[in-house]
């Protein structure tokens, strides 16, 4: 499918605008720009309870859809590890809340470059293991559990269901909004998509190089999921990409990994979209049928 009109139209207006990409300014810059581009998103939705708590010594903002016991999604943000927060994901959070009927924990984890690998997956990891234990607390009913995250949170959250399998977390689902699973950044879209599509090649390598700052290997099963060995036993997986997106190829993959190993697991390309169209809602109606779709699974999932 042809580019999405009314996305192309933003990335004109962008190009035209002849600002720096994220790759030519500071983290503290480019966590500006993204909060920019989170307004995109319009309006928020209402949604029954919000608040911003600590859970193990993490900041989080938790959202209810009702009042009552209801099934927990903890949610990882994107931006590469380096930019996004908890204001920035507020728009799909909302969303995700009311679609699913659940209680959701948005995860404020550190970021690079001030905190690189694994400071992130630590924060956001002790933020499930409370959840697992005390999630009622929240208003949330424990023994029902999903995780999920977009991009770089995409990312978490497929680390995040990987180390629940290993030491006995009970997962019911996770969501992967084109997850960056594969940081040696060798699939074909990387490329193919890597110019002009709001994320960008050369962007992904700026992420990179601030997140695994302290050394860490691209390819370290820790920080890459997709060279994980054995995948069997983790939580069945709903995972979005786009046709026009740097990522698109290694998500589609690890869907391919997920399911020779076993889980159940939903691969659906959004043609016509680029990175980061989840959020973009009052863009393109695209964007609201997608998490409309992933909610509606989320909440089957965690019926």
């Amino acid at each position: 499918m042809p580019l999405d009109p009314a996305l192309k139209t933003i990335l004109d207006q962008l190009e035209q605008a002849g600002g720096p990409a994220l790759n030519e300014v500071s983290p503290a810059e480019a966590r500006e720009l993204m909060k920019t581009l989170a307004m995109l998103e319009g309006e928020p939705e209402a949604v029954a309870r919000v608040e911003n708590s600590t859970v193990a010594g993490v900041p989080v903002r938790v959202y209810a859809a009702e009042q009552g016991p209801q099934p927990i999604l903890v949610w990882y943000h994107g931006g590469g590890w380096v930019i996004g927060d908890l204001d920035t994901t507020d728009g799909v959070v909302r969303k995700l809340a009311n679609r699913a009927n659940a209680v959701v924990v948005s995860v404020d984890y550190r970021l690079a470059p001030e905190a690189p690998c694994p400071a992130g997956t630590e924060d956001s990891w002790s933020v499930l293991e409370w959840v697992a234990k005390n999630g009622a607390e929240l208003g949330g009913d424990p023994s029902r559990i999903a995780v999920g995250g977009d991009s770089a949170g995409g990312n978490i959250a497929a680390l995040m269901a990987i180390q629940a399998r290993d030491v006995g977390v009970e997962l019911r689902h996770q969501l992967l909004v084109y997850p960056a699973v594969d940081l040696t950044m060798s699939f074909p879209s990387i490329d193919e998509n890597g110019e002009g599509y709001l994320l960008t090649k050369d962007s992904m390598v700026w992420f990179v190089d601030h997140y695994l700052r302290g050394g860490a290997d691209p390819k370290d099963p820790k920080v890459s999921p997709y060279f994980v060995d054995d995948l069997s036993g983790v939580a069945p997986a709903d995972i979005l990409t786009a046709e026009f997106d740097p990522l698109r190829d290694e998500g589609e993959a690890y869907g391919e990994r997920l399911k020779e190993a076993g889980v159940r697991v939903q691969v659906k390309r959004y043609d016509g979209m680029i990175h980061g169209f989840f959020g973009l809602g009052s863009i393109t109606p695209v964007a609201d049928q997608a998490v409309d779709s992933a909610g509606a699974v989320l909440a089957a999932a965690l019926a």
